[in-house]
């Protein structure tokens, strides 16, 4: 029986729904919805409110089949159910953006021609969720100081993967692309496609989104409950399955006091980052309460949701109160729209008076937090839970060049630390040393949504300019925000051309330093970084700054909030103490200029914030969204069923998954005598699985790009070529950082057993493969972490791999790893590879039994070279789903 939200409407089928009774009605009565007040049950009220959306797109669609009764009453019974009840989730829409989402819909493309084969009409295979997904991830800065024509870059460079989405904006129902130069993901999520709640087929019910993009947790700062999910499951979302998790616990996060007037949004990140972290919440949801919510504006709460997943948390909500309505007023909601999501919100109880504890729900437990003790942070220089008082940057850092290696340390030795490199650049003498500062990027994956933390910056490149503040040439600055709307309030506010004075320039809309798109160094600094093996740094306001991920001569990187990265550019270097050293030396009139002289005040920020956030910035991404441009425009795709693929392609191919399509089911099989592609250690994260930047000359990936006669110029990224299986499976593995036991130092290589010759991972796993041998990993805790994107798990599954045996896994990489039919095996409490003296070079025969049940526990056979020892792993439950 279809859910009420898919049916064409019609009185007949509303009665046959279980929860017809109910159907309630708002704006004179002309529109319905679900009310679970109606059920009478106490519980309800004491829910959290997250939990509530929940239960209302579980009542709404429960349909017998995925969605059943007993689903409803798990999720009521929250309170003694949390945690132990597997529960669905049907989402209202999936976001996607290109680099994650062009494997989902080649998937779906190669669906069509595999249905089509089986003589089923292939125009059936459609999303049945609907699906947005925005071109963003392609942008690349070849010119840092000419965003035109890193723009048009960009549109010749992808031209093969734009039409691919163009056809796929015609041949698929349910899909809607948002060309490129639009907006990034997130931001195009919070400012046109978020909705609060969603109106069809005359029922009303709440937004609700899952995304394969890392920020579609940002959504829930505007009271919209969403996550991201890997893109092998966003498939599945898409064809109408709903997502299965265990009934969250869910963390009340009660935030008290008052915020101190220098404290930016960013600073509050990292506060609250570092307090739930440390409270183990991994896998639950984080709701916050309390007077203090009340203080923060709603892109202040999208900020702060958009690094859940840097505490690991599934969500961070702020449900709906009267700063979320004040929000919307002023973007795309009229008033009569915003009068219905009110009454709606208030009928199901899902608004919010944050001042009124007598609404405060039960939660699994109550974390609290004074805002008042948030003062201004940095993140690194490895690490973003890895937090550092502005005031203490300089001592740790010095701290960083003492300490071993690890993820703080460099260990420089003490005569080394004191090293000055001097080089040209532009016919001018300059110097580097440890700490100082090479990078530079305010970008658009984190901060630009929130107007007064932009604000903060350009009033502050504004003072610094009047000052007499410079930035040395030689620092690649870029300013790179998420939308048209940052670049049109920063205009209209006056403070554009004083970044610009500064050098940073915007250089387009789209994801550019934090996945690794920074234009290179100029040459005489890398030559003197590496001639003084120098710590050199880099500070962005992202959220993502992995070792090595924005230059591989960069290895310290810093997360700030923007006008703290306008500061270090500034400065030149990490190691000041702002509130004791000047900026810059002196000013051109002999005068000492400190940051305080130059960082402007709250009401100030405030002022300028009311003064230019208005409507027409909101109507203006509108305008671009209906108009488009005239590249995307003027591409020209086929009107076929089936996408016409071009076998020359070296960006869109159609991937083997499907070649072995058929009706029945397939059933797991037992793996004998598998050997160990790889030894890895602990935090394996999804960079080190599949990297999403550039292709290095000398990788598997560029061998094959070069037989194809592409030049290196033309290599592009791996990210933009996750259309290519053979291009994605030799960069499986590929990263500079992967850390291989069996190799003695980092790199993309392993050491193929049988023969004993090292040589990438890729050609081990291909000989592996001709020779019928199949493969596992071995790996430490937490496998997995980091972004997600599905071909950390297709990767693996194409090269032969078909277990991973962890002492832990990242949830979500884990569901990635049973959607591609890879067992992942978790070692049992107080085991590792080490206490069972495990070498790697075993062979491995893992004997599945006839039925399997959630947390059975497995042998895995280990046969010489040493004695045999039987090893003992965990089967995850989602592997029986």
């Amino acid at each position: 029986m279809s859910s009420v939200h898919y049916c064409c409407g019609g009185t007949d089928i509303v009665k046959e729904h279980p929860y017809s009774h109910l159907i309630d009605t708002v704006k004179d009565g002309t529109i319905k919805f679900f009310n679970p007040q109606k059920l009478n049950d106490p519980r309800y009220d004491k829910l959290p409110l997250s939990i509530r959306v929940m239960l209302e797109a579980t009542i709404r669609n429960c349909d017998g089949v995925y969605t059943k009764e007993e689903d409803v009453q798990n999720i009521l019974d929250w309170q003694q159910q949390q945690n132990k009840a597997e529960v669905p989730f049907s989402p209202a829409r999936v976001l996607l953006q290109d680099f994650t989402g062009i494997p989902a819909m080649v998937d779906l493309a190669a669906m069509r021609d595999a249905v089509a084969k089986h003589g089923v009409d292939p125009s059936l295979v459609n999303p049945k969720c609907p699906t947005d997904l925005i071109v963003d991830h392609s942008l690349q800065i070849d010119f840092s100081k000419w965003s035109l024509k890193n723009q048009e870059m960009e549109l010749i460079r992808n031209k093969e993967r734009l039409q691919f989405f163009k056809w796929c904006s015609k041949a698929f129902k349910n899909v809607n692309v948002v060309p490129p130069d639009v907006g990034a993901v997130h931001q195009v999520n919070l400012e046109y496609l978020s909705r609060v709640v969603q109106l069809s087929d005359g029922f009303i019910y709440p937004d609700s989104v899952v995304g394969t993009d890392s920020h579609t947790t940002m959504i829930n700062g505007l009271g919209i409950l969403g996550w991201g999910v890997g893109g092998i499951e966003s498939e599945a979302v898409m064809l109408g399955q709903p997502v299965s998790l265990t009934l969250p616990q869910v963390v009340g996060c009660k935030l008290v006091g008052s915020i101190n007037p220098l404290t930016t949004s960013i600073d509050i990140v990292l506060g609250i980052t570092k307090h739930l972290r440390q409270a183990g919440i991994a896998g639950k949801f984080v709701e916050f309460f309390g007077p203090g919510v009340s203080q923060l504006s709603a892109p202040d709460r999208t900020t702060i949701a958009n690094m859940c997943p840097e505490y690991n948390a599934t969500v961070s909500f702020f449900p709906v109160d009267q700063v979320t309505l004040k929000h919307f007023k002023k973007t795309n909601f009229t008033q009569e729209k915003l009068e219905l999501l009110e009454s709606y919100m208030k009928a199901v109880k899902l608004f919010r008076s944050y001042e009124d504890p007598s609404e405060d729900p039960e939660y699994s437990e109550v974390i609290e937090i004074n805002l008042s003790s948030m003062v201004p942070y940095v993140s690194g220089p490895k690490r973003p839970q890895d937090r550092v008082a502005v005031g203490d940057m300089k001592e740790d850092f010095q701290s960083c060049l003492d300490e071993k290696v690890g993820f703080k340390g460099f260990h420089i030795s003490k005569e080394k630390q004191e090293i000055r490199v001097p080089f040209l650049h532009c016919g001018q003498e300059y110097q580097l040393a440890h700490g100082s500062v090479v990078i530079a990027a305010v970008i658009s994956c984190t901060n630009n949504c929130n107007p007064s933390v932009m604000l903060t910056a350009g009033l502050l490149a504004k003072k610094a300019v009047e000052a007499g503040l410079v930035v040395k040439p030689y620092i690649r600055t870029s300013l790179a925000p998420g939308s048209g709307m940052v670049t049109h309030y920063l205009s209209t506010s006056g403070v554009l051309p004083y970044f610009n004075q500064l050098g940073f320039e915007v250089i387009g809309y789209g994801c550019a330093t934090c996945v690794g798109n920074t234009a290179p160094l100029p040459e005489a600094v890398v030559d003197a970084i590496k001639q003084g093996d120098l710590v050199a740094c880099g500070v962005l306001s992202g959220n993502r700054h992995f070792e090595g991920r924005l230059c591989d001569c960069v290895r310290a990187n810093y997360l700030a909030s923007p006008p703290l990265v306008v500061a270090y550019a500034i400065a030149g270097t990490v190691g000041i103490d702002f509130e004791k050293e000047p900026l810059a030396g002196v000013t051109s009139e002999g005068k000492e200029v400190f940051l305080r002289d130059i960082w402007p005040s709250r009401e100030e920020v405030q002022q300028t914030e009311e003064d230019t956030v208005i409507s027409s910035i909101f109507k203006e991404l509108r305008g671009r969204m209906k108009k488009g441009n005239t590249f995307w425009s003027n591409i020209e795709c086929s009107d076929s069923v089936v996408f016409p693929w071009d076998p020359k392609s070296t960006y869109i191919r159609s991937p083997s998954f499907f070649s072995r399509l058929s009706k029945e089911l397939p059933q797991p099989q037992s793996i004998e005598n598998a050997h160990a592609l790889l030894f890895l250690g602990d935090k394996v994260t999804t960079d080190h699985i599949s990297p999403a930047g550039s292709i290095a000359r000398v990788s598997a990936a560029a061998k094959y790009l070069l037989s194809k006669r592409l030049t290196p110029r033309e290599f592009n990224s791996y990210g933009a070529r996750r259309g290519n299986d053979a291009v994605m499976t030799r960069g499986t593995f590929a990263s500079i950082k992967l850390c291989n036991r069996f190799m003695g130092k980092p790199g993309p290589k392993t050491l193929h057993i049988p023969s004993g010759q090292t040589m990438d991972v890729f050609e081990a796993a291909e000989r592996y493969q001709r020779d019928g041998i199949p493969l596992i990993i071995l790996a430490g805790k937490d496998y997995g972490s980091g972004n997600s994107r599905d071909w950390v798990a297709k990767g693996p599954y194409l090269m032969g791999v078909r277990a991973v045996i962890a002492e832990s896994f990242e949830k979500l990489h884990k569901n990635q790893l049973v959607g591609m039919g890879i067992m992942p095996l978790q070692f049992l409490p107080g085991q590792n590879a080490d206490s069972l003296e495990l070498n790697g070079k075993e062979r491995f025969t893992i004997s599945l039994p006839d039925t399997l049940s959630p947390r059975q526990q497995l042998s895995v056979q280990v046969n010489p070279p040493d004695s045999g020892t039987a090893v003992r792993a965990s089967f995850f439950p989602q592997c029986t789903s």
